[in-house]
């Protein structure tokens, strides 16, 4: 074992889960650990894993066997931890396992197998904001863990628990370091996002705290308020449709969080959303869709849906499609129904066959992506902010306010004014061309 032992680090799924990951890096780093991208001069492999659905779940078992057979010594914690007899089943020379946020349980399990160096102040310097997985100039923001929703198709509250919200001062001092190291875009991510502090009393949520010497309430509102006075990007992610979200839009209008709502709708047969346990008046939510868009008319829309759910009908999947035309969605992603372990809708009768799943996710794809190019078509001629990613010989590669880092579109820019221009930073660029999902520009 060298000197100062050597940690190899592996995450693995959603943005919940990377902040998971940054947290115990982190930790490992004030320990005075060397955090390494290699197996072979590891002194132990911590693999932090997601176990939503099948494919994560291989995947996640993969990434295991693979650092045993590199390295040999392995811990296992995340969502995957969860269910720690299907690991063991696959993998039993794992030294320990933990579910997810485990943090302290994690650190005992590393000083138990490579003891704590020495604290060497001059080597142990952890910057402010912590360790961050992502690039420097964005960051992802977790505000809460658990969710209190018993969907069908998820089984998150069995590996994560009940909603368990952060207190408000602490999510704004962690938001504050990370404006003050340079971040320029918060993605506010939870498992539930629009139920922060639901999980706290009436009393709770309504009574006064003080942050930066002013009187706050502990809730969404106050929390994206106070996000918005820190002159960054804030945009929301995960946000369950209750009606308090109505609230959130006057917000996006003046500017004070990205007018971008990141709203999961599922599906729109009021059959398939009640099978599901999710939301079922379609015809409320086209209602609320067109008053965001008259309150804050350079909304952006995202949403996820489910097809082949089990009892899914082609009179279901046609309702889906005739939703995805009249609400116009800007950002769609789309998946097929998959099995997971302990869903209820897992042993739900009427399964749809999957090469019927695959039909169907052809047709809802073909159709967003014609309406994703035909509102993409209507930004040529307009100026957009754009925070930029990179920048290499070919120009400059950003993303405007409708464009979340790693799920959404690009903008492709052409420096023609040789701008000094660095990443993080927000420029003007007029757009030019669109396709499907990307835009180009000029600066």
């Amino acid at each position: 074992m060298s000197l100062t032992p050597n940690i190899g680090f592996i995450s693995l799924g959603c943005p919940k889960n990377l902040v998971d990951s940054e947290r115990i890096l982190t930790e490992l780093r004030s320990d005075g650990y060397n955090i390494i991208s290699s197996y072979e001069n590891a002194d132990l492999v911590i693999v932090n894993t997601c176990g939503f659905i099948d494919s994560a779940v291989q995947e996640s078992l993969e990434a295991i066997g693979e650092a045993l057979e590199e390295n040999g010594k392995v811990i296992v914690t995340g969502c995957l931890g969860a269910k720690e007899d299907r690991i063991r089943e696959v993998h039993p020379k794992v030294l320990e396992v933990s579910g997810p946020h485990s943090y302290e349980t994690v650190m005992e399990q590393v000083h138990k197998y490579v003891p704590k160096p020495a604290y060497n102040p001059y080597v142990n310097i952890v910057p402010a904001q912590g360790v961050k997985l992502t690039p420097k100039h964005y960051a992802y923001l977790k505000i809460s863990e658990g969710c209190d929703h018993r969907c069908t198709f998820c089984i998150i509250p069995s590996l994560r628990g009940d909603l368990d919200s952060r207190p408000i001062t602490q999510i704004l001092d962690e938001a504050k370091r990370l404006a003050d190291a340079g971040v320029k875009e918060l993605l506010v991510v939870s498992q539930d996002t629009s139920a922060y502090a639901l999980d706290q009393s009436k009393e709770n949520q309504n009574k006064t705290v003080f942050w930066n010497g002013k009187p706050i309430k502990n809730n969404l509102m106050s929390l994206c308020e106070e996000l918005g006075s820190l002159g960054i990007w804030v945009r929301l992610h995960y946000v369950y449709p209750y009606p308090h979200v109505d609230d959130l839009i006057p917000l996006m209008a003046q500017g004070k969080i990205l007018p971008y709502l990141d709203i999961p709708l599922q599906h729109a047969s009021p059959k398939i959303l009640k099978a599901m346990k999710r939301p079922g008046s379609i015809e409320r939510t086209l209602e609320r869709i067109k008053k965001w868009r008259e309150i804050c008319p350079h909304l952006t829309l995202r949403s996820t849906f489910i097809v082949g759910f089990p009892g899914e009908t082609e009179e279901d999947f046609q309702l889906l499609l005739d939703f995805l035309q009249e609400a116009q969605l800007d950002r769609v992603g789309c998946f097929k129904f998959s099995p997971v372990d302990g869903a209820v809708a897992t042993d739900m009768p009427d399964q749809v066959p999957e090469e019927v799943k695959e039909a169907r996710f052809h047709r809802f794809m073909q159709l967003q992506q014609q309406i994703s190019a035909a509102r993409l078509q209507q930004k040529i001629g307009q100026t957009l902010d754009v925070i930029v990613d990179e920048i290499d010989e070919e120009g400059i590669i950003g993303r405007s306010m409708a464009d979340a880092p790693e799920i959404d579109g690009v903008v492709y820019v052409d420096n023609l004014s040789n701008l000094a221009v660095k990443v993080g930073q927000i420029i003007p660029v007029t757009i030019t061309q669109a396709d499907d999902y990307d835009l180009w520009g000029t600066c």
